[in-house]
């Protein structure tokens, strides 16, 4: 039954494109990121078999559209057909949170009488651009950012209000003013038309304040049993001193806060460590502190001022890390390094590296992040020889 179920294909599928195993049943898209992450990996170590999901639809806490008009000048909504700027309009997806799709529909059927336009690409004229929705699954808090071509914004307060009496499970709106011709989401001035700006989530018992432009995993279902694995491969006794290298806002330093001596986190995004260090306070996590700054420079400053770390934890982006980032860890000398990597091809790469010098893989974990996607999320244990 179940596997009838998966096979449900997204009508939108090949206009989309952001899923590539669309019909295929979800027993075979494992099979699929099982052998090719084997097939990167084993020979570094044993490849576990890839966590799945018990569900794997409507997972994504985050979900964004674009807003544009068709031929006949009706307002769509949707997202961006892959490799190009032609707006696929999209009713319902399949792995997108389906109470945050209802408000994207709800926002869509009243730009009409709030005299509100589309932003058109070509000729720079109209006002909004994407909504964006995140939603925390386990607080059940939301927040919607629209973003504008101009911060003037017709009957801000109504448009709010009218926006919440259908949806009175919003718990905050922010306006984003983007007024540059450039392929990035999000612009840089917000202003708060309701609530706080942020929301809450709750993961792996820690609570975290999510904004805007936070980098928050998008499958909060996976996400503790990825982070679970990670500490779990730290094989913390709390005595360890550990750094949280890529910390973002602090989510896996805090979540091991709680079985090491001190965790560092570093990050180079200002906004990112500034909303880390609000989640230990709020945590009321004490052995945990923030750097900004490049983590690479960080842990080579340390290894020089003769300090030692006991576990880095790194979460580099899907580009993977720098030689220089690793030669840096290579300097510092940690007895474990725990890579969790969103790209097995670059993870790859960089265990090429780091087997080379003086280290050895103990487990290779791969786990289910982006369903119907042919990206694979993988948890890996090294050890010093």
């Amino acid at each position: 039954m179940e596997e009838k179920k998966t096979q449900t294909v997204c009508p939108y599928a090949k206009k989309c494109g952001g899923c590539q195993y669309q019909g295929v049943p979800y027993s075979a898209q494992l099979k699929k990121k099982q052998n090719q992450v084997q097939g990167l990996l084993k020979k570094f170590g044993n490849v576990k078999p890839v966590i799945g999901m018990k569900d794997p639809y409507f997972y994504r806490n985050k979900v964004h559209a674009v807003f544009d008009r068709d031929r006949k000048g009706n307002i769509i909504s949707g997202i961006y057909e892959a490799g190009t700027h032609r707006v696929v309009s999209i009713e319902q997806c399949l792995i997108e949170d389906k109470k945050s799709q209802e408000i994207i529909r709800t926002i869509r059927g009243m730009l009409k009488s709030f005299k509100i336009k589309t932003y058109d690409e070509d000729t720079g004229y109209g006002l909004l651009r994407h909504v964006l929705v995140r939603r925390g699954f386990s607080t059940g808090e939301v927040m919607v950012v629209l973003v504008v071509a101009s911060p003037i914004f017709p009957s801000k307060n109504n448009f709010v209000k009218a926006l919440r009496k259908v949806h009175p499970e919003i718990s905050t709106v922010v306006l984003n003013i983007n007024d540059k011709n450039t392929s990035m989401v999000l612009g840089e001035r917000e202003i708060v038309l309701y609530g706080k700006g942020f929301i809450r989530d709750t993961l792996c018992g820690k609570s975290f304040r999510i904004s805007p432009k936070s980098f928050y995993q998008v499958n909060s279902v996976q996400t503790e049993i990825l982070y679970g694995k990670a500490v779990e491969f730290a094989g913390l006794t709390g005595k360890e001193k550990v750094i949280d290298a890529y910390c973002g806002i602090g989510t896996i330093g805090l979540v091991a806060s709680g079985k090491a001596r001190e965790v560092v986190g570093v990050e180079l995004n200002k906004d990112a460590v500034r909303d880390a260090r609000i989640n230990a306070r709020e945590n009321k996590v004490v052995n945990i502190s923030f750097r900004q700054g490049d983590a690479g420079e960080f842990m080579e400053a340390m290894a020089e001022a003769g300090e030692k770390a006991d576990v880095v934890f790194m979460d580099p982006p899907r580009s993977g890390s720098s030689e220089k980032f690793l030669n840096s860890v290579i300097k510092l000398s940690p007895k474990k390094i725990v890579y969790i990597s969103c790209n097995p091809e670059t993870l790859a790469r960089d265990l090429n590296f780091l087997t080379r010098k003086n280290y050895i893989v103990k487990e290779i974990q791969p786990v289910e992040m982006f369903c119907f996607t042919d990206h694979t999320e993988v948890v890996t244990w090294l050890e010093q020889k």
